[in-house]
């Protein structure tokens, strides 16, 4: 029976060769051509500025921003650069007027994420300003410490506490300083610890820590548990003794909740073959990235070993339909190879990421996948895609866009 989510993965496994026809030569000139397609699409004025960088123009100027970064698009940097720039001075003016002060310091919907990307841009043009957004970013922390600053789930990665650390890991990478303080980033770790336990405890969970978004029990990485764990992780430094243990009690908790190599999106939920969900949002290609994290923290084998089993589910079936993004699409799919190649150095997972790179231009995948509203966005579009195709050129530098573990 054919799968509605996936299309079938009929490529022969890795027997020692990459891709003949995936080197540079090939895949520079598609990511040029795709980019130029996606800045005629999108639009930069005031009235287009909504989705923040998950599907609003924000996210363009991140993707031009990071092929720039990358040494093979060296002759397009400048030009790449000031079109970032031009793009994410309309976005910084739009969420400069946001009238709901808890939007303003959302990481994916709102103001901290076009903050972090306006700072990362300024900087590499080689501009004083950087530190003008900067400082906006620095100044939401007071915005999110409180315990329930936003109704709808105060820790979750698009517009809650969880998005918030998670830019400023990103920051902390690309700028090389750190950018909040100790006592601030300790403020808001402790917010999320005593908003999860709160939660928790109410709900009677037999775990210490646990979130809601907009009153679902989420597991995945868009909205759930997993990346606000691997965001606590990422700043374990500022964590007592007890808050820690909380944590990790409740990474293993999520480990164990493991059907069939995936994770259901809600907690709870039996995960039946036609309602599977295999995504970076919901599910094992999302999760991957906290298990990462655990491993690279304490380096113990049943996390990198749940790592590896999500990446066999995904060349399964990661061949999404839903379009070529990185949100739930084939590109967010073959992020995961990428993280396995980074983990392991085994060059299968390299292999991998090139097959599915190679079908996102077949026309199989242009006849059958669905059609996407933000054709050009960064996690449903095309700005995402380019961000993978270009980081299957540097696999050793590659990250799924915006989510750092390797810091």
């Amino acid at each position: 029976m054919e799968n509605a989510r996936c299309f079938s993965n009929r490529f022969a496994d890795y027997q020692g060769a990459l891709l003949a026809g995936q080197g540079i030569e090939k895949v520079v000139p598609a990511v040029i051509a795709t980019i130029d397609k996606i800045l005629v699409l999108s639009k930069v004025d005031l009235n287009a500025c909504d989705g923040g960088l998950y599907d609003g123009p924000a996210g363009v100027a991140y993707m031009l921003y990071h092929v720039s970064e990358c040494p093979l698009f060296s002759k397009q940097r400048e030009n790449y650069l000031k079109t970032a720039k031009q793009i994410v001075d309309v976005s910084v003016r739009y969420v400069d007027v946001e009238p709901d002060q808890n939007m303003s310091a959302a990481f994916l919907l709102g103001g901290a994420g076009i903050y972090a990307v306006a700072a990362m841009v300024y900087k590499a043009l080689g501009l004083s300003d950087f530190v003008k957004p900067l400082t906006k970013f620095c100044n939401l922390w007071k915005v999110c410490a409180p315990i329930s600053f936003i109704e709808c789930g105060s820790d979750e990665l698009f517009v809650g506490r969880a998005g918030y650390l998670c830019a400023a890991v990103v920051l902390k990478q690309k700028l090389a300083i750190e950018i909040l303080s100790m006592d601030q980033v300790k403020a808001i770790c402790q917010a999320i610890i005593e908003s999860g336990k709160q939660y928790a405890r109410k709900r009677r969970k037999p775990f210490p820590l646990m979130f809601t978004y907009y009153g679902t029990e989420y597991l995945g990485a868009a909205h759930g548990l997993s990346s606000v764990l691997q965001m606590l992780l990422s700043y374990q430094e500022v964590l007592s003794g007890v808050e820690r243990n909380l944590v990790w009690h409740s990474v293993n908790f999520l480990m164990n909740q493991e059907q069939n190599c995936n994770w259901p999106a809600e907690l709870g939920a039996m995960i039946k073959k036609e309602n599977e969900l295999v995504h970076w949002c919901h599910g094992a290609p999302g999760m991957a990235y906290l298990f990462a994290k655990a491993y690279l923290i304490n380096n113990k084998p049943q996390y990198l070993d749940t790592c590896i089993r999500c990446g066999e589910l995904v060349w399964e079936k990661g061949l999404l339909k839903k379009g070529p993004g990185i949100c739930h699409g084939v590109a967010g799919s073959a992020y995961v190879f990428l993280l396995l190649y980074r983990l392991t150095g085994n060059r299968k997972y390299i292999y991998r990421a090139q097959r599915f790179a190679e079908f996102l231009f077949t026309d199989e995948f242009k006849a059958g996948s669905s059609s996407v509203t933000s054709f050009y966005s960064l996690f449903e579009g095309l700005s995402g895609t380019v961000c993978f195709l270009v980081d299957i050129l540097q696999p050793d530098q590659a990250e799924f866009p915006l989510f750092s573990i390797f810091v």
